[in-house]
């Protein structure tokens, strides 16, 4: 029988079992190796040995990112200083980066359920993978390589960019699988087909992480590399890093890895559970984290959870793809607005490219005005485009509630990202 990386559990209870035992010992490791666990275990009168059932989860109290950044350099840090034996940080785009420490316990783990990853997208110790994704402090190239040499296949350490070395390599190597962002995808996809190397690459599979990629995206992503599959890998720095997930090849949600991690979908207002299958910000708890636990820690990823059981039979559980993150909501005249919510209505429209811009203005009578800058489809005609700018003027008025000035664009003029695509841009006070 093959080596899985699967969970040994088969039952919804077993895994319920687990994350139980998990959240206890969490408690108990954190309140013991971490003032800051401590003090806020204190304050919201819980103790370790409060936490009987998963419910109790309830009791404890919420982490932030602020933890992280007001306990800088080391912040959480749960275990002596002589058993940490890496450090890694986030991007750092506003303020000090979060930086998380690793046990050796803790790599070996991340390793284990980021091979879980390849081998739910079926990759096999045959394929090749090409990473062109970003290695430095960040936990991108790193994870992505560290899941792929302990799953078995060939990892090709590419990183981002550099278009010329990327064509090379996937003749050269015959890489079958890539792994970079949804931007990097459309970029290389774009490439290929302009050098007309398609037919003597075979690529056949994708895993996109670090932003959401739209339906529209993808498809032209597989159209022009005659793809079999194209997956969506979640992950953050503060848990572990990518990894944590994969849609199966029934795409039909993201199977997140429930024995490292609880997931908990809350309003992000009242904090309290949303009914299932509605929509909340992601809230996890790790179960088996040494260097730095979370518990509670607010994520501000929006999704919902999926329920019942996928085609795959996996006992894992399953969230959406991303919505957009709470903080980068966009308040315009008055109306609630996340990104995700304009791939969602663009990618239903024919005739338009996978590649927009959104742009805020507030002008001199005081409102706001938004302009939707959107790509024609490459074989577009610019005699559709009222015809065009009016149907989608209707559908982002029918399902975001809200009116914008629509721009059509030649196919391609909008700025192509190897690394994540900047869509929304508020110029206003």
């Amino acid at each position: 029988m093959a080596k899985t990386f699967m969970p040994e559990f088969r039952t919804h209870g077993e895994l319920l079992d687990a994350q139980l035992e998990g959240l206890k010992w969490t408690v108990k490791h954190a309140c013991r190796g971490s003032s800051v666990y401590r003090k806020k275990l204190d304050e919201a009168g819980v103790r370790p040995e409060d936490i009987h059932s998963l419910d109790d989860i309830q009791k404890l109290p919420f982490t932030t990112s602020g933890d992280l950044q007001e306990g800088y350099p080391f912040p959480l840090l749960s275990v002596p200083f002589e058993d940490v034996v890496r450090i890694h940080a986030s991007s750092g785009t506003t303020g000090k980066r979060k930086v998380l420490c690793y046990t050796q316990k803790d790599i070996e783990d991340w390793a284990h359920f980021f091979a879980r990853c390849y081998e739910m997208a079926e990759l096999t110790s045959e394929d090749r993978v090409q990473i062109a994704v970003g290695y430095g402090v960040w936990t991108a190239g790193v994870g992505f390589q560290l899941g792929c040499e302990r799953f078995g296949a060939m990892a090709i350490p590419a990183g981002p960019g550099n278009m010329d070395m990327q064509c090379e390599f996937l003749i050269d190597f015959q890489t079958t699988a890539m792994c970079c962002t949804a931007s990097m995808g459309l970029l290389m996809a774009e490439e290929v087909n302009k050098r007309g190397i398609r037919n003597k690459i075979n690529l056949k599979k994708m895993i996109f992480g670090s932003e959401r990629s739209s339906e529209a995206m993808r498809k032209r992503i597989g159209d022009l590399l005659g793809l079999e599959h194209m997956f969506d890998i979640p992950g953050m720095t503060e848990l572990y890093g990518p990894g944590t997930g994969l849609d199966c090849i029934y795409h039909a949600g993201i199977h997140y890895w429930a024995d490292y991690y609880i997931l908990e979908i809350l309003d992000p207002e009242t904090l309290k559970p949303v009914p299932e299958g509605e929509t909340g910000e992601m809230v996890v708890t790790t179960l088996k984290k040494e260097a730095v636990p979370l518990i509670r820690y607010r994520t501000r990823d929006l999704t919902r959870l999926i329920s019942g059981e996928c085609a795959c039979g996996s006992v894992l559980p399953r969230h959406d793809q991303l919505l957009g993150r709470s903080d980068d909501m966009i308040i315009f005249r008055a109306v609630n607005i996340y990104p995700g919510q304009v791939d969602h209505v663009l990618s239903g429209i024919k005739g338009i490219g996978s590649e927009y811009q959104v742009i805020l203005d507030r002008k001199d009578d005081g409102k706001d005005y938004m302009t939707i800058r959107i790509e024609r489809a490459i074989d577009g005609d610019k005699a559709q485009d009222g015809e065009l700018k009016k149907k989608i003027a209707g559908e982002i008025k029918k399902q975001i509630l809200v009116s914008g000035d629509i721009e059509l664009v030649d196919y391609s003029s909008l700025p192509r990202s190897e690394r994540k695509s900047k869509r929304v841009f508020d110029n206003r006070d």
